[in-house]
């Protein structure tokens, strides 16, 4: 049966606008997204196929091009409409801590941090730089690693700091593995940047630990 033939509050279209995006199961979302589906497969039947086949949604959208564009109903296009809508999400959550605006939830801070280094298949060592009144200055990359690791430099963290006139830093770094349990390197480097940025009077407001959806808080963790 076609989804035109479906009852109207069971169609994921009219069910998003009804009661919210939230409402909606992954495979109504991806539905959504596809439009159609294939031959003897409504929309929402191949969203359930291709969500089994790859494991799952993060796994769909974070597909290189080829894996993506494997299966059946998918194609260049939506892989390249796929990504357009993936950006537009990550510059949605960058433009909310634009250069200027004060952070106002530690929670949309930590979105947008897992947003940015999640996906990474290597390390990755970032800053957010924030003035006195905790507004943002800048977001920067400023270490990467292998697969597992990342050489971090406290005096390169410090001269950066100084350079754009910081007065505190958030600190982040993902795993690659997935698994965003802070090793004993971990707490040993943050230790140490805290020490040198504390002589230039530069407050480490927080460590977060990106792993795969969800992430570690060493302020949480009361380790700062």
């Amino acid at each position: 049966m076609a989804i035109t033939d479906w009852p109207a509050s069971e169609r994921p279209r009219e069910k998003l606008l009804e009661a919210g995006p939230a409402s909606l199961s992954d495979a109504e979302l991806l539905a959504i997204f596809l439009r159609t589906g294939v031959r003897g497969k409504s929309a929402v039947d191949l969203s359930r196929e291709l969500l089994t086949d790859f494991g799952g949604l993060r796994q769909l959208l974070t597909a290189s091009q080829s894996e993506f564009c494997r299966p059946l109903g998918l194609g260049s296009a939506k892989f390249a409409l796929l990504q357009a809508v993936l950006e537009m999400a990550k510059r949605h959550l960058a433009q909310e801590l634009k250069k200027g605006d004060a952070l106002a939830s530690p929670e949309h801070t930590r979105q947008y941090l897992q947003a940015q280094l999640r996906d990474r298949d290597y390390e990755v060592f970032a800053c957010l730089f924030l003035d006195n009144q905790n507004r943002v200055i800048r977001y920067e990359e400023l270490f990467r690693g292998t697969i597992d690791s990342a050489a971090v430099y406290p005096r390169e963290v410090v001269k950066q700091a100084l350079a754009l006139g910081a007065a505190a830093i958030i600190l982040a770094h993902n795993h690659p593995s997935g698994i965003a349990e802070p090793s004993q390197s971990d707490r040993a480097i943050t230790e140490r940047l805290q020490q040198a940025l504390s002589v230039m009077d530069i407050r480490v407001l927080d460590h977060l630990v990106v792993g795969d959806g969800y992430c570690v808080s060493f302020a949480e963790r009361g380790w700062l």
